[in-house]
């Protein structure tokens, strides 16, 4: 038997190696997606008067398209035009995703479209986190982010977290705005435990002309958008994990009054 897809790859980039059925992002049993409409599966339509609506369609988010493919439970706690503010401020209470038995061993979470170029909120750094308490934190993008992710860590200390920057476009203006975002999301990974960086900005394609006109339907991606994000979002999540199996052999402990002494928790 070749060991070797199955173990860091010397050189190897994220997103060389896409495994059809998620690869070892399958270890996560339940996993929560924190995220807006690209997160949803929102399809836009249009009238015959070319009026636009949208329409969240959770089956062909990537989300769930990750659980068809590794087999295993994903929570959508998303909606289109989601911000991280809005998510803080009711919308998770009144939409029960703080539920406790809807707690995840790992959480991917994909905000910052809609704050940065919706809101035109200040992005914000680490600086601007209150690790004591996250009431405390700047009332800015990174704040906000930074109490989704505290609150869930109150509840899950161990549960994993992967942070997902946005793809490159060919808008220099809005690429500006996404470089500061990717840059505190890299900043955030460090800042706390077990926590990762689907970084597509860096690794992944750009989404030009060329992309959109194969993967989107009007402003949103259409099925085979949604499906090539699932594949893109699982193979990183393999990636990370083959390249630090030291920081995931415990995952199946999370949320369990077990641990191995002899391992890294």
């Amino acid at each position: 038997m070749d060991l070797s897809r199955y173990l860091a790859i010397p050189g190897e980039l994220p997103l060389e190696n896409i495994p059809c059925d998620g690869g070892f992002t399958a270890i996560f049993r339940t996993i929560g997606c924190i995220g807006d409409s690209l997160s949803s599966g929102e399809f836009e339509s249009t009238d015959a008067e070319g009026k636009k609506g949208y329409h969240d369609m959770f089956e062909y988010s990537w989300g769930q398209y990750i659980a068809r493919a590794a087999g295993t439970t994903v929570y959508n706690f998303s909606r289109g035009g989601m911000t991280a503010i809005e998510y803080w401020n009711g919308w998770a209470e009144n939409n029960d995703c703080w539920n406790p038995d809807k707690i995840c061993q790992a959480y991917i979470i994909a905000l910052g479209v809609n704050d940065l170029f919706g809101r035109k909120m200040e992005v914000g750094s680490v600086e601007d986190i209150c690790d004591e308490d996250w009431n405390k934190n700047a009332e800015n993008f990174a704040g906000y982010y930074a109490r989704i992710i505290q609150r869930l860590k109150s509840m899950q200390p161990k549960a994993r977290f992967f942070l997902m920057t946005m793809p490159r476009s060919s808008d220099t203006a809005r690429d500006e705005v996404g470089d500061r975002h990717a840059e505190l999301l890299r900043t955030m990974a460090k800042h706390f435990e077990y926590t990762y960086v689907i970084d597509l900005r860096k690794y992944g394609p750009v989404y030009d002309s060329e992309f959109r006109r194969n993967f989107y339907l009007g402003g949103h991606m259409n099925p085979m958008g949604y499906m090539l994000t699932a594949r893109m979002t699982a193979a990183y999540i393999d990636y990370i994990i083959r390249n630090n199996p030291e920081d995931f052999a415990q995952v199946g402990f999370i949320g369990k009054p077990f641990h191995n002494m002899q391992a890294k928790w």
